[in-house]
């Protein structure tokens, strides 16, 4: 068995020449943190982490500018990259290095660091989380910042992933044909409500109201997003079914469990087709086909800005007190506090009048 490499210290003057070139260090008492690889993505924005570079966070991470999860502590400690030298954390304050201001072990400036995971990342995971049981749900609720791979074969793997530019260009196309085969299919003047039961009241659907079916279906499909998510994708399966774990983690937990892969931000155009034919098919037994299809193409565009949305959540940089920015601090905290509220992506609208919404008192002003 191989013993650990001991942690490589760092002195004060290289901590600084580091910052200086642009790398993003801060340290916890000793222990000394790089997250230059994170600082894009942080929920806080990109210059508030690099205001910290080099400093000591410990009372940030237990106070203002805000509070930090337990998740969140854990995520700190996979950047961690060696010891400062002896001496040099009392080093007062300044712009590349803060004073010390008395690091508590339980702000979670672990000595031990990341611990050994459940399962082994070198090989497809799909097949591994089933065993997990009980220990199943706390382990998929604490994030990785670490590539998931899914599948033995490499066709699979290649389907269940997909850059997010494809989701704009295979569907916006659709989208726009769709919209296009609508409108001039009620601009025939063929197409009624209620003509299966009666012809004598059913009401003719004009092309003047195809905008306002477009936006029922993007309407409809706010809900049926926050309905998935919310009772699909955010079911708990039992610890003793193997099958309902593994199709859990297939559906949502890896998102969960990395919620930094690029690759798994964004539905797949091939299992997303599968699902969209199975809306469409329900829509078109309930309503006239025209009539149907308006109402599906809507519901697409709203599912195409869902995704781009969500992928825009975790890997944007929005502006601090935009729309956006709250919505990106909203969904970050239900990825790392909130895992049972807050599913709203596209909109917090639905959050409301189900009472799952994220209290707001967990929001501290930043500095």
């Amino acid at each position: 068995r191989t013993m650990a490499a001991a942690p490589r210290s760092f002195s004060a003057a290289e901590v600084r020449s580091r910052c200086a070139e642009g790398a993003c260090l801060v340290r916890c008492r000793r222990r000394l943190y790089d997250l230059s690889s994170f600082v894009r993505l942080h929920p806080g924005g990109e210059q508030l982490l690099r205001r910290r570079a080099g400093t000591d966070v410990s009372d940030a991470l237990d106070g203002p500018p805000h509070r930090h999860s337990a998740n969140a502590r854990r995520w700190l400690e996979q950047y961690y990259v060696g010891e400062m030298e002896s001496g040099d954390e009392q080093v007062p304050p300044g712009p590349w290095l803060g004073g010390n201001r008395g690091c508590r072990e339980s702000v979670g400036c672990s000595r031990t660091g990341v611990s050994r995971d459940l399962v082994d990342w070198q090989k497809p995971l799909l097949w591994q989380v089933g065993y997990l049981g009980e220990k199943y749900d706390e382990w998929v609720h604490q994030p990785v910042d670490r590539p998931i791979r899914l599948f033995h074969s490499d066709i699979l793997e290649y389907l269940s992933k997909t850059a997010w530019y494809v989701v704009f260009i295979v569907w916006a196309p659709v989208v726009l044909y769709l919209s296009w085969v609508s409108y001039t299919s009620l601009a025939q003047g063929n197409t009624r409500l209620f003509s299966s039961f009666t012809t004598e009241y059913s009401i003719p659907v004009h092309k003047y109201y195809f905008p306002f079916i477009f936006l029922l279906g993007m309407f409809l499909w706010s809900l049926l997003e926050y309905l998935i998510h919310r009772f699909v994708f955010h079911m708990k399966p039992p610890a003793s079914n193997y099958y309902l774990i593994t199709l859990h983690f297939l559906l949502h937990g890896q998102h969960h469990k990395s919620p930094f892969d690029s690759s798994r931000l964004v539905f797949p155009p091939v299992p997303a087709s599968l699902v969209m034919g199975f809306f469409y098919g329900i829509l078109k037994l309930m309503l006239p086909e025209v009539l149907g299809l308006s109402v599906f193409v809507g519901g697409l565009c709203g599912y195409v800005i869902y995704d781009m949305m969500h992928y825009y959540l975790h890997y944007g940089s929005p502006k601090k007190g935009t729309y956006l920015y709250g919505l990106k601090a909203y969904h970050v905290k239900h990825h790392f506090e909130h895992q049972k509220s807050g599913f709203g992506i596209s909109t917090r609208f639905w959050d409301h009048p189900f009472r799952t919404l994220i209290p707001e008192e967990t929001f501290e002003k930043e500095d």
